[in-house]
């Protein structure tokens, strides 16, 4: 079926975000006008050399992202609420695998590509496994071996995201949709996963459907997705099974509790679906019956509309980047063009000061890096008592579950086998959710320690920038972000590999011969003792993986500092002393430098200009 009967073509080189973006982006900017900007500037820096090489490797950098720019979109809801039938729906064909089970606790990217093929990555750094067909079915046959229950449980085989590309035009202009794991079933380790992942992402929708209109579980898990999505949109599903009247009912109804129980508005926009009906459209070509199911309205008036939303911000934003960047290589010019034109005493005279500003500057760097590596070992051992409180709290919630299903249990029917298995879950969603728990609490910590840092890094460095400009006499730089560079950090959870197997115990046939009170503290103990085993390994593993994040962090630190601070040293000291060995040596071609220099700032003036 032609995907064209009900999305815009991506291929006619003019979408629907496209045909509009000059109309509704802010201050009409569009990524045409900034990509020209960035091009220009990467070909005069280029041309200038390598005094302005960083800069110009941060401006490669901004039109990396200007190009590649992907709106994360994740489909969220509670278990059978209809989440991957939804994007089944948007795609045209069942793609991805709908099941009566729970899926298992991995995200699926949906993203554009020119075939229908799938790729498997895993936790542990093993090869990529990629299947390409062009049968949807058997790609979601294919799926189904690491996203579900059944074919992956409980990701025993640690797969940490699945990549699904399709040729269909809904994933137009960067659109990538995000289907995730179902919160509220009996794997609440689901929930978690869900939860630990929506920083990554740029806007939710939020499924419900009519049975019921939404739960406890789905509000107290909406409470705790406001937080951590910027953008949240709601869709009611299974629509086709309610009247008119119902159905005004069902959404007057769940405004009011969206209302009261988390704060949001009473004119919330809820968009009417069915997914199912949707699905059924879009396989038999019915434009009429895609229209009935709701589908086409969020077609037109929201994908699109949210990532017209999206381009803008990320224009904006690149925006103010491009015109830090040049505003700083302005600055740069203007003190190569003065260290070239001033005369030679009064340049060497200049020079001087400057060397013994250096000294004090240099000082404080040497100040702060090691009243780093004190407070980095600070937050280790912090990281020490938290992993021992986690140990006792882990023994005190796995051993109390254990001896309360032994003890709800008379002894006949007792199945160690059973046991274990729930162990097994109880470990798994125990952890996930302390990693979590943990990731918050040691990025605020981080933070907090590095906030004072990073203030006094800003002014180390922006001390040699004023230094120049008053010792020459021109217009001081600063960014006008708060900070600047930026701390990045690995997301945590991404990386952990939980050890939650269970080695069976084969039931002594003795056992059978003994009391039930007897039985019980038998297996009572052997479960124990693999509890032991499993809680140290687990904890370890969350306390390395935190160790690790907080030594990448603070290293990341203190290397950016080192660089930034250079680069400013030579873009300002470096550039007077070279003006200087010029002006000594009588270069016949400083004349023609200056005239060079002048021609690029007078551009880098015009591109300012441009975007600002």
């Amino acid at each position: 079926m032609d995907g064209a009967i009900f999305h815009r073509n991506c291929n006619t080189g003019q979408s629907f975000l496209a045909d509009r973006e000059h109309r509704f982006s802010p201050q009409h900017r569009s990524p045409k006008v900034l990509d020209s900007v960035l091009e220009q500037s990467i070909v005069i820096l280029n041309d200038l050399g390598s005094p302005l090489s960083s800069n110009n490797s941060r401006l490669i950098a901004l039109r990396h992202r200007l190009t590649q720019s992907r709106l994360h979109i994740a489909v969220l809801g509670q278990f059978k609420r209809g989440k991957s039938t939804f994007l089944n729906a948007l795609l045209g064909e069942p793609v991805l695998p709908v099941s009566v089970i729970p899926l298992t606790s991995v995200p699926t990217f949906v993203q554009k590509g020119t075939s229908r093929k799938a790729r498997i990555l895993f936790q542990d750094n093993r090869e990529a496994k990629e299947f390409e067909t062009p049968d949807a079915l058997k790609l979601s046959e294919f799926l189904a071996g690491f996203v579900t229950e059944t074919g992956n449980p409980r990701n025993h085989l640690r797969v940490s995201q699945v990549e699904v590309f399709h040729p269909s035009d809904i994933l137009c202009d960067g659109v990538v949709f995000i289907d995730t794991p179902g919160i509220g079933s009996t794997l609440k380790h689901n929930t978690e996963t869900t939860l630990n992942f929506l920083s990554q992402c740029d806007a939710a929708l939020f499924l419900v459907s009519a049975d019921p209109p939404i739960t406890e579980v789905e509000i107290e898990f909406l409470k705790q997705v406001r937080a951590k999505v910027p953008r949240l949109f709601f869709l009611m599903n299974k629509v086709d099974y309610l009247t008119s009247e119902e159905l005004e009912e069902t959404l007057k109804f769940l405004r009011r509790v969206l209302n009261e129980q988390t704060g949001i508005g009473k004119d919330v926009r809820i968009f009417s679906i069915s997914a199912r009906k949707g699905l059924l459209a879009r396989q038999s070509a019915n434009v009429k019956m895609w229209q009935e199911s709701g589908l086409a309205e969020i077609e037109e008036h929201f994908i699109q509309f949210l990532a017209r939303e999206k381009t803008a911000t990320l224009i904006d934003a690149l925006s103010r980047k491009a015109a830090d960047i040049l505003a700083e290589v302005l600055s740069q010019l203007q003190l190569n063009i003065q260290s070239l034109q001033m005369p030679l005493q009064q340049l060497q005279g200049k020079l001087a000061v400057f060397d013994r500003e250096l000294v004090e500057i240099n000082r404080e760097r040497t100040v702060i890096k090691d009243l780093l590596v004190g407070d980095q070992r600070r937050v280790h051992e912090l990281l020490e008592e938290y992993s021992e409180q986690l140990r006792s709290r882990a023994h005190v919630y796995l051993e109390g579950a254990v001896r309360e299903a032994i003890a709800g249990d008379n002894g006949d029917t007792l199945n160690e086998g059973s046991l274990q298995e729930s162990l097994g879950n109880l470990i798994f969603s125990f952890f996930e959710h302390e990693m979590g728990e943990a990731t918050t609490f040691f990025d605020r910590k981080v933070s907090e320690t590095l906030q004072h840092y990073q203030e006094r890094a800003n002014r180390l460095i922006e001390s040699v920038r004023q230094t120049a400009a008053e010792l020459f006499d021109i217009p001081s730089y600063t960014p006008e972000g708060k900070e600047l560079f930026e701390i990045v950090r690995e997301p945590y959870w991404i990386t952990h590999n939980w050890e939650i197997s269970i080695q069976p115990v084969f039931q002594r046939f003795v056992d059978r011969t003994l009391s039930a009170n007897v039985r019980k503290r038998r297996i009572l103990r052997r479960l124990s003792e693999q509890i032991e085993s499993l809680i140290m390994q687990n904890v370890e593993s969350l306390r390395w993986a935190v160790f690790q994040s907080i030594d990448h962090t603070f290293v990341y630190f203190g290397t950016t500092l080192d660089e930034r601070l250079a680069d400013t040293i030579a873009a300002t000291h470096g550039a007077i002393k070279a003006a200087l060995h010029k002006r000594q040596e009588h270069s016949e071609s400083v004349a023609r430098e200056i005239s060079g220099l002048e021609l690029a700032a007078e551009k880098i003036r015009t591109l300012e200009t441009a975007i600002e």
